[in-house]
């Protein structure tokens, strides 16, 4: 460690040299601080400046200004494209999860690329975050461990021009476009007159003739996909508005970004209805023709993908399912399929890796949100018992945007509950925990001050190791059957 340092206490994974700089994270009255040791100190630094020998010592708030400045400092902490290499994003709705990840990441490190940044414009909005605050966050926590093996950031869920611009100006990399307010459910039992009057409604460019699908029949690794008219129209009417959204953002972003590279990914997952074979080729055929480059897409798969809980249907069906759109990424792409709503889908990840020979992305992120609750749970239950106490009294309104099927009926009552881990990890009650994070980080009382927040997060902030270890344990489930082990450092 470097003189400047000595009387610190720093994190040592955090130590890293480049440059003619030396910076790291050390702990200083309990709260982690940026330290910079430079010969000549860059005066863009916001921090108390302190000559120590020949070089400056800078004493630095974990703020926006530094982190930017920090990563340009240090190349690995940008983040990068992924490519058609097996991916793994791992949300972070608190801003502490990044070291837990990391370390869980690590284990697999060279074989699974991982997405560290990553959260939805919905969760954003819920938890009072912006882009730039979750780019932050992220590149503390992969700053602290050390972390140099490459990552994504993932602006996840867009639905605007304006959340690409906040994304893109951020710095994310990997951009998911959804368009699931476009997909018209009707088409799926409208009758052949109807069909035909949705399909006039898109705009020119978009019609049956355009298409170059009708009468077309492909034979795609033994599965046998003909479009009559019927199959056609009906693909073209429930998906034809959501492709023309996907177009339109997709070249927003394209004219946006310039040469700053980006990767792109289609999600459909959050529908009503599954999405046929038919329908994965049409959307592929029309986003390809249309001059779409994207390297993963997300189907609504068969069964449920429920928040929180493991994979809900027949799971041979599911491996059929995946195995099918598997062949048709190939054949369109290739391009990865993407499990959304992948925290906890642990009976289905071996298929799934399998199916697509690796060309697969898997998105998880409630899960470190539920992760932080056990780690109350082990250390401070009356805290713990009010967050639940709220979080059931919010379920019933704040489960409306999300797929899950609890019933507050078989959720007990707070004074009952003795075991706190078994409660968290009880179907039921984990789908109350998991769609009310966004309630339990803005609520307020009377007086306008926050319920929750500030306990939770400097309970999570005093008990940070603890927590990356909860992470960690946790995380390395979901990522051995994406990736070959690798022996901790």
């Amino acid at each position: 460690m470097l003189d400047e340092f000595s009387n610190l206490d720093m994190i040592k994974s955090s130590i890293q040299t480049q440059a003619g700089g030396t910076y790291g994270l050390a702990l200083i009255s309990g709260k982690r601080c940026l330290v910079i040791a430079e010969e000549n100190p860059d005066p863009g630094w916001q921090g108390e400046r302190i000559p120590r020998n020949a070089r400056t010592l800078i004493i630095a708030p974990m703020n926006s200004v530094n982190a930017s400045l920090l990563r340009s400092k240090l190349p690995w902490l940008q983040p990068k494209l992924l490519g058609l290499q097996t991916s793994a994003g791992l949300g972070d709705r608190l801003g502490l999860a990044t070291p837990g990840h990391v370390r869980a990441m690590r284990h697999f490190e060279g074989t699974l690329l991982p997405i560290f940044p990553q959260q939805s414009i919905r969760e954003m909005v819920r938890t009072a975050r912006t882009p730039q605050v979750v780019m932050d966050d992220a590149t503390w926590g992969i700053f602290q461990e050390g972390w140099q093996g490459g990552f994504g950031a993932d602006a996840d869920h867009l639905k605007t021009e304006q959340d690409v611009d906040a994304c893109l100006d951020a710095g994310y990399t990997f951009f998911t476009v959804d368009p699931g307010d476009h997909v018209d459910n009707s088409a799926e039992s409208a009758d052949i007159g109807r069909l035909r009057e949705l399909v006039e409604q898109l705009p020119e460019g978009m019609k049956v003739a355009d298409s170059g699908l009708l009468g077309r029949s492909l034979n795609i690794e033994g599965h046998h996909l003909h479009f009559d008219e019927g199959t056609l129209l009906r693909a073209m009417a429930k998906y034809g508005r959501a492709v023309a959204h996907v177009v339109r953002l997709y070249h927003y972003l394209e004219s946006r970004a310039g040469s700053q590279p980006f990767e792109f990914e289609v999600s459909v997952d959050e529908t009503d209805q599954l999405t046929s074979l038919h329908e994965h080729a049409y959307v592929a055929s029309e986003l390809s023709r249309m001059g779409v480059r994207w390297v993963s897409l997300a189907p609504r798969y068969i069964g449920r993908f429920e928040k929180g809980v493991d994979y809900i249907g027949d799971l041979d069906e599911f491996d059929r399912y995946v195995q099918a759109h598997a062949a048709l990424a190939r054949h369109f792409g290739p391009y990865k399929l993407s499990l959304h709503s992948g925290s906890d889908k642990y009976s289905v990840y071996t298929m799934a890796m399998q199916a697509t020979q690796g060309l697969v992305h898997l998105k998880t992120a409630g899960t470190s949100y539920l992760t932080a609750l056990h780690t109350i749970a082990s250390v401070k239950t009356d805290f713990l018992r009010e967050i639940f106490t709220f979080a059931r009294s919010h379920y019933n309104e704040d489960r409306l945007t999300y797929h899950v099927s609890a019933d507050l009926k078989k959720v007990p009552q707070p004074d009952v509950v003795t075991d706190w881990h078994a409660l968290i990890d009880q179907f039921d009650a984990r789908q109350v925990f998991h769609v009310t994070f966004g309630s339990v980080m803005t609520a307020r009382d009377g007086q306008g001050e926050l319920l929750f927040r500030n306990r939770l997060m400097e309970f999570l902030e005093a008990n940070l190791e603890r927590y990356s270890q909860d992470l960690e344990a946790h995380f390395m489930r979901h990522l051995a059957p994406f990736a070959s082990r690798k022996e901790r450092k």
